[in-house]
């Protein structure tokens, strides 16, 4: 069984190409899911960045 790929802050903000404050604005808001792996350790899902990009060009059309 495999597992969803879990992406580090900057390999996320890489992905999207925004900052690091615009990543952390996007889960704060809830915009852009993500999980606390340990205490300090925050991962975003690789289907939350596509869940994500999905909904921008919902908006779009």
């Amino acid at each position: 069984m495999s597992s969803p790929k879990l992406l580090t802050v900057p390999q996320a903000m890489a992905a999207l190409q925004v900052s690091r404050w615009t990543l952390y604005q996007l889960i704060r808001s809830g915009e852009l899911g993500s999980v606390l792996v340990s205490e300090r350790c925050r991962r975003i899902p690789e289907s939350a960045l596509s869940d994500y990009v999905t909904r921008l060009y919902e908006e779009v059309a």
